[in-house]
């Protein structure tokens, strides 16, 4: 072995060191579709994030990019036949580590709608396009969220609007401080009250005073609210959460599948707080002239991506079922694999999340059914 081999070889001891740690050492990253220049060293289980720059989360969390990589091992890699890491300011076309993780919420409920506290990875399955895939990233109320509320101001909302800022401002106040709210309201046109901020009170003030009156274009207002989401958030999980009576009077810009497709590309998941409605004659025409394929059902986009419908009339006020809703929020699963190269070709996938059989019987899971699968970049270039 000459010295040029010998060097190699040292760097690429030392790189399978700095992985021999953990059980099952994985290159991954948090955001499905999002190149990073980063190598994650994972110990054990515990949940890591990778960002736009190399952090560290927990004791015994590790995460490498490229660059610090080049540094660890400059002692072997002083040669220019030695490590091609070490070559990166001489040459901008280097070897590049890009992987796509698919997060999915999930929420579990058992045979009486409680919440199902405890479960572990090995509680799950996962298939993507009938595909089984390895769970490699598990946590529970972890990862930031990034909620975008969207409120109708159509004259549904009159009986509630006296309850609608202390209900909203006390829900809000149960979230994690580092979560994060934006506000949206629609009548006849949508209007951005609030951008993403973690001042709770903030947003909730903005919901005093309001005028209402006119038509419902729930479209633009989910459309608008999703892309967002998908612009502002890409490292939290995006949630919408819908205040309407969720019937659609007013065809806004774009159809109802142009909708759906939008919240699936953002990876929201969309909750309505559904308040009684009380639509009138012309308005029922109107509903049926424009048929069903231009004006949004949130009944059955909401499951589609994971979410659901709390009825505020059953729940017995608009508070409770704000309350119950936020609980359900930080009850939810974060489960995270990484499809195979194939997978990230830039359409839609059908995905399933399911219990194992023969744990927790009876108990239903609900997320997301689809994704949008970014495409990928190049894994390297020469």
């Amino acid at each position: 072995m000459n010295i040029g081999e010998q060097e190699v070889q040292s760097a690429r001891t030392a790189f399978l060191s700095l992985t021999s740690f953990s059980r099952g050492a994985a290159i991954t990253q948090s955001r499905p579709g999002r190149m990073y220049n980063c190598v994650r060293v994972k110990f054990d289980s515990h949940p890591m994030r990778c960002g736009r720059s190399a952090v560290t989360q927990g004791p015994r969390a590790r995460l490498l990019s490229l660059p610090v990589l080049a540094l660890l091992l400059a002692p072997v890699a002083a040669s220019p036949r030695a490590f091609a890491v070490s070559a990166q300011k001489e040459n901008p076309k280097t070897i590049r580590v890009a992987t796509s993780l698919v997060l999915v919420d999930a929420v579990v409920r058992d045979k009486s709608g409680r919440v199902v506290d405890g479960l572990t990875r090995d509680d799950f399955e996962v298939t993507d396009d009938g595909f089984t895939q390895v769970i490699s990233h598990f946590s529970r109320d972890q990862l930031p969220l990034a909620i975008a509320l969207v409120v109708d101001l159509s004259s549904s909302i009159i009986p509630y609007l006296e309850q609608l800022h202390q209900s909203t401002q006390a829900a809000l106040q149960s979230l994690k401080p580092e979560d994060q709210v934006a506000l949206f309201t629609f009548a006849f046109s949508v209007e951005k009250r609030a951008d993403l901020t973690p001042d709770k009170n903030a947003v909730a003030d903005q919901l005093e005073g309001l005028t209402t009156g006119g038509s419902t274009n729930i479209n633009d207002a989910l459309y608008q609210a999703a892309q967002y989401l998908n612009l502002k958030a890409p490292d939290a999980r995006r949630v919408i959460i819908l205040i309407s009576d969720d019937v659609a009077s007013q065809e806004g810009d774009l159809s109802s599948k142009e909708v759906e497709n939008e919240i699936i590309k953002a990876d929201a998941v969309l909750y309505s707080l559904r308040i009684p409605g009380n639509n009138s004659y012309f308005v029922q025409k109107y509903i049926e002239r424009v048929g069903p394929g231009r004006l949004v059902n949130v009944g059955k986009v909401a499951p589609r991506t994971g979410g659901e419908i709390l009825d505020v009339q059953k729940e017995g006020s608009l508070s409770s079922a704000f309350a119950e809703l936020i609980q359900g929020l930080r009850a939810r699963y974060a489960i995270g694999y990484t499809p195979d190269h194939s997978a990230q070709d830039g359409r839609f996938h059908s995905l399933e999340v399911r219990m194992v059989s023969g744990r927790c019987p009876g108990c239903t899971v609900r997320a997301k059914r689809s994704y949008f699968a970014k495409p990928a970049g190049p894994a390297s270039t020469k």
